[in-house]
């Protein structure tokens, strides 16, 4: 992503929080966030375990809450609505990186042929920045988990994030695109480019109150993109078009199950 481009989501950020305080005033936190990746895509075979398990890779990420339950340094309440003692803005800058290969029925010992082998010598590496923001809802009084009323505050989000994904596709046979290296339904089918696309975010998490100003968080994350093309395959038509591959049924997604440390800076 150029700078010019980081520069615009930077300032809208600005200008939407500006709106925001102008509109009901909030109070501030900020938080780091780190955790396995799941990376659901065209490697692996579909609702199976190995696949599952073993296309996991690593991600971090720094968060920033619009709280608007309080103004300023905590002493002072905003006036009280249900949207402002049950709802945050949450935004969020994350980076994650996950190794690919394929796994299940298809590469099984007991499979000899071409096929097998050409899947077994696949594979990929992809890397993601993402950032945006989501409403969280916090059915519990967020007023009440400040002032300790309860230790342990559940939520659930939604929300869009921007995103840029930089794949790798590779075969240990040699160049990609060749009847030795390449199952039939990936001629074509892949791409080693970098590319930006939107997604869905829906969340699931708890948080756990420390210390007055502070929190623990076990955050549990679902992530759609808008694109197929994020792992770098998508073989969308098979024998250059004559059929569609069935396998192939949806984007590529993730699961990010992740923890983190909140701060409340005023």
């Amino acid at each position: 992503m150029n700078i010019r481009t980081w520069l615009l989501v930077i300032s809208f950020l600005g200008l939407f929080q500006q709106a925001v305080y102008g509109q009901f005033g909030f109070s501030n936190e900020v938080g780091i966030i780190a955790g396995p990746v799941a990376f659901y895509s065209d490697f692996g075979q579909r609702h199976d375990f190995e696949t599952n398990s073993n296309n996991i890779g690593f991600g971090v990420g720094i968060v920033h809450y619009l709280n608007f339950a309080y103004r300023g340094d905590f002493n002072i309440y905003t006036r009280y609505t249900y949207f402002n003692d049950h709802f945050k803005v949450r935004s969020e800058l994350d980076y994650h990186v996950t190794k690919l290969e394929h796994y299940g029925e298809w590469v099984a010992p007991d499979k000899t042929s071409l096929f097998a082998d050409q899947l077994r010598a696949m594979s990929g590496e992809v890397t993601v920045i993402d950032i945006g923001s989501r409403l969280e809802y916090y059915p519990l009084s967020i007023r009440a988990f400040q002032a300790n009323g309860y230790k342990l505050m559940p939520y659930i989000g939604l929300g869009i994030h921007w995103v840029h994904y930089k794949p790798e596709v590779r075969s240990s046979l040699g160049d990609l695109n060749s009847p030795i290296t390449t199952p039939v339904k990936y001629f074509n089918a892949f791409q080693q480019q970098a590319g930006s696309t939107f997604s869905v975010v829906g969340s699931v998490g708890v948080r756990y109150k420390i210390g007055q100003f502070s929190d623990i968080m076990l955050d549990s994350r679902w992530q759609q993109y808008f694109t197929d093309w994020a792992d770098g395959l998508n073989p969308s038509l098979e024998n250059n078009g004559e059929r569609p591959v069935p396998e192939n049924k949806s984007n590529d997604w993730i699961y990010w199950l992740n923890v983190g440390y909140i701060y409340y800076i005023n």
